[in-house]
């Protein structure tokens, strides 16, 4: 059960910020908080991490941007929580089996936990300003911390926070979903360089010339 719910948790975290993920567990492992696979407490995964997180950090608080960089990320978020799965796997001494299925289903999650997430911040953007776009990524920053940290030593708390967050997640979504719509069109014009649809204009008529009533 404490595998399940650390896959679980850990692929919602991924999903959300698999940079921001990954530097926490390395800096939690390193820092002696909790037990985590040796490899991610090395150098090279600690800072390419951090750096890939602060990249991440400023990009994702720019309206549009936000939603470019999701796109981007759609197959890297849940490839990292694979990676994190068969690394979580291999500690707990599972079989090849078990721990791929664990390692795909956390990839699962983070891919759902990645679309609430885009979904979002393309109904977000559907009026866009920066405000908006700064307070939901820096509460996602927030929440990730909190689900990683948990993860690590309670488990079960954090799978419990991150259930709770996809689904509310995906009540938002049904909540903006004409929003999300809306911007998904105008995106795919933007693509293809299509000018937003206009109304026809009325059949045009010259205006009568004043000289003309008079000499009547």
């Amino acid at each position: 059960m404490d595998l399940a719910a650390t896959l679980f948790s850990t692929g919602w975290a991924s999903g959300v910020n698999a940079y921001a993920t990954v530097a926490l567990l390395s800096l939690a492992g390193r820092a002696g908080v909790g037990e985590v696979p040796d490899g991610i407490e090395s150098d090279p995964v600690l800072f390419i991490s951090i750096g890939m997180f602060l990249v991440e950090f400023v990009t994702d608080k720019i309206p549009w941007l936000d939603s470019v960089w999701d796109s981007v990320h759609t197959f890297i978020r849940p490839a990292i929580a694979v990676v994190l799965g068969f690394q979580f796997g291999g500690e707990s001494g599972i079989s090849g089996i078990e721990e791929a299925l664990g390692a795909g289903g956390s990839g699962a999650t983070a891919l759902a936990s990645h679309a609430v997430k885009a979904g979002i911040r393309l109904g977000i953007n559907t009026s866009p300003e920066p405000a908006t776009n700064i307070i939901a990524s820096l509460t996602e920053d927030g929440l990730v911390a909190v689900v990683v940290l948990f993860s690590i030593n309670n488990p079960e708390i954090a799978a419990a926070i991150a259930f709770i967050l996809l689904a509310i997640g995906l009540t938002v979504i049904v909540f903006l979903w004409k929003r999300i719509r809306l911007a998904l069109k105008r995106r795919r014009e933007r693509k293809l360089g299509i000018a937003p649809a206009e109304e026809p204009d009325a059949e045009h008529h010259d205006p009568p010339d004043p000289s003309l009533e008079r000499s009547r």
